[in-house]
C-alpha cells in the first residue's frame, strides 16, 4: 500500500531521532507521489527542551519554497505520532489537507478536534485524517524510548503510561 511505503520513511526518521536520544517522531511530506521533505523531532533530550522543534514543524519549515501554497492540497504529511494541536493547526495553515499518522497521541493528539466549532479560518477546512498506518512499528519505537532510563522526556506522563500499556 502507498501509505505504508511513505510511513516507512517517516519511521526511518523516527529511528534516527531515537538513535540521537530524541523522542522518536519522524515525518515526511509527499507531493504527487514524491517525498519532498523528511524531518524528525529534535531538542527533546536536553535540559533545555524546546517544544517548537516537533518533526511536523521542522518539515513545514522545509516545505516553504519547495511546493507552492496553492498546490499543497495535493500533498500528504506522514507522521509516526498523531500531530499535537500546535502541529495540527500549523499543518492546516500550511495548506496541507491530508494527515497520515501511525501511533495515536493519547495525551495531546489534535486530530480529533471538532473544527466546526472553531473560528471560520479552521471551521471551513476539510481535513482528511488516516490513522494507524504501521501503528505497531511506531509503538515499538515509543516503547523503546520510554524504557530507556536516560530518556526523561515525558517520563511519568500519561503518554508514557498509555504507551507502555497498549499493544
Amino acid at each position: 500500500m502507498r501509505h505504508e511505503r511513505y510511513m516507512k520513511e517517516a519511521l526511518a526518521q523516527a529511528a534516527l531521532a531515537l538513535d540521537e536520544g530524541e523522542f522518536p517522531v519522524g515525518c515526511v511530506i509527499v507531493h504527487k507521489g514524491v517525498v519532498e521533505v523528511t524531518a524528525r523531532r529534535s531538542h527533546s533530550s536536553s535540559d533545555a527542551v524546546n517544544e517548537i522543534d516537533h518533526a511536523e514543524i521542522t518539515a513545514l519549515r522545509q516545505i516553504s519554497g519547495i511546493i507552492p501554497h496553492d498546490e499543497r492540497k495535493e500533498t500528504v504529511i506522514y507522521s509516526t505520532m498523531e500531530p499535537c494541536l500546535m502541529c495540527y493547526a500549523a499543518i492546516m495553515l500550511s495548506g496541507i489537507r491530508h494527515i497520515v499518522y501511525a501511533f495515536e497521541d493519547a495525551m495531546g493528539g489534535g486530530t480529533s478536534c471538532d473544527l466546526k466549532g472553531l473560528a471560520p479560518l479552521y471551521s471551513s477546512l476539510n481535513m482528511f485524517i488516516t490513522p494507524h498506518v504501521l501503528r505497531k512499528e511506531s509503538l515499538e519505537l515509543f516503547k523503546r524510548f520510554f524504557l530507556l532510563p536516560e530518556n526523561r522526556y515525558w517520563k511519568g506522563s500519561y503518554l508514557e503510561q498509555y504507551t507502555l500499556s497498549v499493544s
